[in-house]
Order: structure tokens, then C-alpha cells, then sequence
């Protein structure tokens, strides 16, 4: 099947998926933007925008149950509907701990969006499509999410017109998904891989996936108020945000495959390295104005983004083929953990040091991960290249993904 063909299968289905990151990608920062011009204590956002991956904890396991229970079609509309109308609650009741229920609703409902479309998107791939549809998919959730940031540029005197449009684009993204002509297909196994069998299996994989969502729930929850203290108005806060997210999609793969001739390790180890002395940058009082500051925010992203696919890609090497996607259960998790954790801490660092604790909490992450790494690669040789598995951009969305990943695929 050729590019155009796979592509006209899953339009629809991207689509959704566009519009859906369209009014979550632009929600979380809104809503951070607009605690942080209220004055909200750093440490009680922190702990609002924390609530979202507690709810996409959660719903990894929950909303399985509840697809299985009464199917994609249902299950989607369910999710959708519910996570529109808490958007739109948002105007009625500015509170932070309702918005922090709501934020773990929404988590709780993107993860089965999530589970549905991604569903579908597999139904829809033979092996020949199924690497084409998988980068598609990436690039659709990276880019939106990025284009996502501007609309808090819209003007919005009443605090209403924002999130109504927010609610209208999460409502919008069922269509595409309600109204598809193929058979709703079955939700894979919610396989579990046991934790303690995936820390034996690789420490290394496991402990970066945490703190890569560490990492990356302190930035998607705290850098805009790092924008705002720092003295952004809100067009140059969102060109900031944009950057840092299209700089994680535009450098993942040239760096996935440096990593594919060599120990990933070292790889890992120098990403951190990078992350830690761009933090530092970030934390300089002569960049936050003009291109220099968008130039360290894609470099950031470009960086910290990777550390998951890596934790992936090397995890995988020590994994047999039929172990690849209950694994991504415990690497998701593992992730979101960390994501649920990243605020808290970056928040509590923002308290107490201002905007630059934000990169300060970032870079302390990465040097933990570095002394990890250093102390596995003395416990352990690296791995023959040749009998690493190939690296692919792998989205943190939920574990349903990694049926698309052609490296599931049986020999």
C-alpha cells in the first residue's frame, strides 16, 4: 500500500486525534496561565496540573475495563462528552482544587481517547502500513499539541470564550471516530508486565522512563508559569511552549538513530548531560526575551523528549518479541508516575527559588539519572549493536499504542 493510501485509511482517525490535542494541549497551559495571573501559590498549581496524570494513571487501567464493558463506540463518546463538558466547567467554577478534580477527570478521559483511536489506528494498519501509520500518529500528537499553545493567545475578556472553544474541540474530535465505517475492533489484552520482572529486566530503561516524565510533567505543568515569572506576555509564552514541543518532535529521530549504532546508554548519558547545561542556560537572567530563549526551549524539548523512546528502544533490547508490548504497560506507567510527580516538584523548587528553580528541578532530575546510568554501565556490558532493536518515535499516550509498533511483530 503506498504513502498516499495508508494515508487516505487513517485521515479521519488523525483528524480526531489533531482536534483532540488542539483543545488538551491548549488547556493545560490556560489553565496555568490563568492560576499564575490570579496569583495562585506555584506549589497549589503544581499540585492541579499533578492531577491530570494521576487521572491518566488511573485511567489506564479503568478505562480498559470500561471499553471492554461497553464498547469502543460508546466508551469514546463517553469519554469525549465527559471531557468536554469538564473543560467548559472550568469557566463556571475558578477554583484550583475543582479545577484539580477536573484536571483528574480529563487525564482519566484523554487516556481512553487515547485507547479507542489508537485501537482503530491498528485495526486500519497491515504490517506493510503499520510503521507509516505509527510515525503519522506521532507526528499528529507532537505537532497539534505545538500549534495548540497559541490559542491562549485569542482574546477572551469574559474567561469564557477560551475554554467553550476548547470544549467545542474536544467535542468535535468523537466525530471523526463516531462516524468511521469500520468495525470497531478489539481492544488488545491488557496485559501487565510484572515490575519487579521489568526493573531486573533493565533498571536502566525503567528508571528513565520515570524521569523522563519526571522531566516532562515539570515542563507541560510548571514552564508556563516559568514563562510568567520571568516577565512573557502571553504571545511570547506561547511561542516558548510551542518551541520546546516541536523541538521534541523534530530532533527525536536523528538522535533515536545515533543511538542505534552504539550503547544506548552513553546516549542516554550524554542526553542528560545536554539537558543539564541547557537548564542551566534557561536559568540565566539575559535569555528570556527574543529567539535566544525559543532557541533553548527547542533544545530542551529536543533533548528531554527523547529519554522515554530511548528507555524504550533499550529496554526492548532485552526483551523478547512477545514481551515488547506488556512491558509498555510498566514503561507507561512508569512514566506517568513520574509525570504526576514532575509538578510537585518543579512547583515546590518555583516556591522556593523563583522561576529558574523550574530548570534548576530539571537538571537535579538528570543527574540522578546520570549516576544510574554510570553505575549500570560499570554493572553491566552494553549490548552487541547488531542485536539492538531498531529505534521509532513511541508516543506516551497509553499502552494500546505499542500494537502499532512494528517492532511487536512476530518474526
Amino acid at each position: 500500500m503506498s504513502i498516499r493510501q495508508t494515508l487516505s485509511s487513517v485521515t479521519s482517525l488523525l483528524a480526531g486525534m489533531a482536534l483532540l490535542m488542539l483543545g488538551n494541549g491548549a488547556l493545560a497551559t490556560t489553565l496555568s496561565v490563568s492560576m499564575g495571573e490570579a496569583g495562585t501559590p506555584a506549589w497549589v498549581i503544581g499540585a492541579v496540573m499533578a492531577l491530570y496524570y494521576a487521572g491518566i494513571v488511573v485511567g489506564t487501567a479503568s478505562g480498559y475495563r470500561v471499553i471492554v464493558s461497553v464498547g469502543h463506540i460508546r466508551a469514546f463518546a463517553a469519554f469525549g462528552s465527559t471531557m468536554s463538558a469538564a473543560t467548559l466547567a472550568h469557566a463556571f467554577i475558578a477554583e484550583p482544587w475543582v479545577w484539580g478534580l477536573l484536571r483528574f477527570t480529563v487525564g482519566f478521559c484523554a487516556v481512553g481517547m487515547f485507547m479507542c483511536s489508537e485501537s482503530w489506528l491498528n485495526a486500519r494498519s497491515t504490517n506493510e502500513t503499520r510503521g507509516s501509520v505509527f510515525a503519522f500518529y506521532q507526528i499528529t500528537v507532537y505537532l497539534f499539541q505545538g500549534i495548540s499553545q497559541f490559542l491562549v493567545n485569542l482574546p477572551d475578556e469574559t474567561g469564557f470564550t477560551l475554554y467553550a472553544l476548547l470544549s467545542v474541540l474536544m467535542s468535535l474530535a468523537v466525530v471523526p471516530v463516531a462516524l468511521t465505517r469500520v468495525a470497531a475492533p478489539e481492544l488488545p489484552p491488557n496485559t501487565s508486565f510484572n515490575i519487579v520482572k521489568l526493573w531486573k529486566t533493565s533498571p536502566t530503561g525503567m528508571t528513565s522512563a520515570l524521569a523522563a516524565g519526571v522531566i516532562l510533567g515539570a515542563f507541560y505543568g510548571v514552564g508556563p508559569l516559568f514563562a510568567q515569572l520571568t516577565g512573557l506576555d502571553r504571545a511570547a509564552l506561547a511561542s516558548f511552549m510551542s518551541a520546546t514541543i516541536i523541538g521534541g518532535l523534530v530532533l527525536q529521530w536523528p538522535v533515536g538513530r545515533f543511538s542505534d549504532d552504539r550503547d544506548r546508554r552513553s546516549v542516554m548519558l550524554g542526553i542528560c548531560g545536554g539537558v543539564v547545561l541547557i537548564c542551566f542556560a534557561l536559568m540565566g537572567k539575559d535569555i528570556h526575551y527574543g529567539s535566544a530563549l525559543l532557541v533553548l526551549g527547542a533544545l530542551f524539548g529536543g533533548l528531554s523528549f527523547t529519554l522515554y523512546p530511548l528507555a524504550v528502544a533499550y529496554t526492548n533490547d532485552y526483551l523478547e518479541t512477545e514481551d515488547l508490548v506488556p512491558a509498555s504497560g510498566g514503561l507507561v506507567m512508569a512514566y506517568g508516575l513520574g509525570a504526576a510527580l514532575g509538578p510537585l516538584g518543579a512547583s515546590g523548587a518555583v516556591q522556593v527559588f523563583g522561576g529558574g528553580g523550574l530548570f534548576g528541578f530539571c537538571a537535579l532530575v538528570a543527574v540522578g539519572l546520570s549516576l544510574l546510568i554510570i553505575v549500570r554501565m560499570r554493572q553491566r556490558a552494553a549490548m552487541a549493536t547488531e542485536d539492538q532493536s531498531d529505534f521509532l518515535m513511541v508516543p506516551r499516550t497509553s499502552p494500546v499504542a505499542t500494537e502499532m509498533d512494528p517492532r511487536g511483530e512476530a518474526d
